[in-house]
This record gives C-alpha cells, structure tokens and sequence, in this order.
C-alpha cells in the first residue's frame, strides 16, 4: 500500500489525494460491474481487490487528518475537504452495495 506523507503537501493536495484514490477505486467499481455482466467475473474480482486497495490509500489519507486534529492540530476545514471526505464515503458505500450485488448474482448463477 502507498503511503502518502501530510506533512509534505498543502491542504489541497490532501484533498485531491483523497479524491484521486477514492475516485480511481469508484472507476473500477464501475467497471467491475460491467466486467460481471460480460461474464468476466474473475475480472470483476480484480478490479474489486484493486478499488480497496486505492480506498486503503485514501482512508489512510483520512485517519492521518484525523489523528493530526487529535493530537491538537487544528485542520483546516474547507469546501474542497468537505467534497473530497463525501467522495470518498460514497465510494465506500459504493463498494460495500458492488460487492453484495455481486456476490448475490453469483449465488443465484446469474
């Protein structure tokens, strides 16, 4: 897994760090369901192990924000922040609902 040191970008790089990987895991997502409904289910299974390891990166990015403010670092809490933190619990969400569809539609061999 990559890991990206804080304290050597600028608030907005934080940000579009999150917003890079979470956007590059929702991408593959996306096309994991489309691989599936090409019959390429192993392919699927790929692109979803690889969409949770671009979220890791990301939610690495977070509990860094987060452990920065614990110990009494005062984040700067902007729009573009707020934007890429939703981006990246959407695609989460995302994953979490790909996943269980995917595995019910191979349950039932569909």
């Amino acid at each position: 897994m990559e890991k990206i040191d804080l304290s050597q970008l600028t608030n907005e790089q934080v940000a579009f760090q999150l917003i890079l990987h979470s956007g590059n895991a929702r991408s593959k997502i996306v096309q994991a369901i489309r691989e599936y409904r090409a019959g390429q289910t192993r392919e699927a299974e790929r692109l979803i192990q690889e969409a949770e390891q671009d979220l890791s990166v990301a939610h690495d990015v977070h509990f860094q924000l987060i452990q920065k403010e614990a110990g009494g670092e005062e984040t700067n809490l902007t729009l573009l922040l707020m934007h890429a933190e939703d981006h990246v619990m959407s695609t989460l969400a995302m994953k979490e609902i790909v996943k269980e569809m995917l595995a019910l539609l191979k349950e039932r061999n569909l």
